[in-house]
């Protein structure tokens, strides 16, 4: 299908982060240092849960290796673009690889979202019902957990494009951003799009806000759990969940911002997709390694042995 034939504009004209040529050499600098430690970092996690059978039978590390995988995808869905942008005087992407940008951000966003409500979910047994673990979130359930964040997050992108890409795109082409993303492009048709524009990023909204309560009632019902027993198993709750609540909050904030207030023109959208799409997954192997004593020991075996290979 050719996505042209839909509209006469054939290509988009990004605005990037900024326009200081200074701070684009800075910025191209910095986000190929973090864009190269972020795909590094999440390969070193998939590779090693791979690699490792005693990994195998964790729940916790099955999911991590999952949403490592996503962070990769996430964050190399538009960061390369924008970094080379940063050297371009004119930052132009095409219609099909702009509509492209949309699918695999809602996409691998949606999945992830999902993931994070799973990882919670196994937290809250793991704490909660710590006699029933391997039994409630054994290979099977995981297996089921992993596959429905990706059928959510398919269904929900598709559904997101297939409208967006059948608009008429005939006027201005200049995105407010380093990337394509739904409220930003659907502004440029030329036609009314204020009701569809609401259905569509309500898509948007409902699953944010969804995954993001339904986390927010794990953490809740885990707190409330431990609140009788000792104030170590407190502290020991407390601790485990903190790493889940920072991404949470660093994941969930921006996406819920700029989906609850889509028509704003607050150039602060650009500084809350960053960290959504760049610093999130860029956090996510830091923050899951450091508070992992599993993932940790496999690490430190893997490197062991790729030290005494050598």
């Amino acid at each position: 299908m050719d996505l042209q034939n839909y509209s006469l504009v054939s290509e988009f004209v990004l605005h990037g982060l900024c326009t200081s040529r200074h701070l684009q050499n800075f910025f191209f600098i910095f986000f190929s240092g973090i864009y190269v430690a972020t795909v590094l970092g999440n390969v070193i996690i998939v590779v090693t849960v791979i690699s490792d059978p005693c990994l195998h039978s964790s729940p916790m590390c099955f999911l991590l290796g999952n949403l490592s995988f996503l962070d990769i995808w996430l964050v190399s869905f538009a960061t390369p673009k924008m970094i080379s942008d940063f050297l371009s005087d004119r930052k132009l992407i095409s219609f099909g690889g702009c509509m492209a940008q949309i699918f695999f951000l809602h996409f691998i966003g949606g999945a992830e979202m999902v993931l994070l409500v799973s990882m919670a979910y196994d937290r809250y047994v793991a704490i909660c019902k710590p006699l029933h673990y391997m039994t409630m979130m054994n290979w099977q359930t995981c297996i089921r957990l992993v596959l429905v964040s990706w059928v959510i997050g398919f269904v929900h992108s598709i559904s997101q494009v297939a409208f967006t890409v059948n608009l008429p795109y005939c006027g201005p082409n200049e995105v407010e951003s380093f990337f394509c993303d739904l409220p930003l492009v659907i502004k440029l048709a030329c036609m009314d799009t204020y009701v569809l524009g609401i259905l569509m990023i309500s898509d948007s909204g409902l699953l944010s806000m969804s995954c993001f309560l339904l986390l927010l009632v794990s953490y809740t019902l885990i707190l409330i759990t431990v609140r009788q027993h000792a104030a170590g198993a407190v502290a020991k709750a407390l601790s485990t969940c903190s790493a889940h609540i920072m991404v949470v909050t660093l994941f969930f904030g921006p996406c819920i911002f700029i989906y609850v207030w889509p028509f704003s023109r607050f150039s602060i959208d650009k500084i809350l997709s960053v960290f959504y799409t760049i610093f999130t997954p860029f956090l996510n192997p830091l923050i899951y390694t450091l508070r992992n004593k599993e993932m940790k020991t496999s690490m430190k075996k893997l490197w062991n042995q790729r030290v005494t290979f050598h």
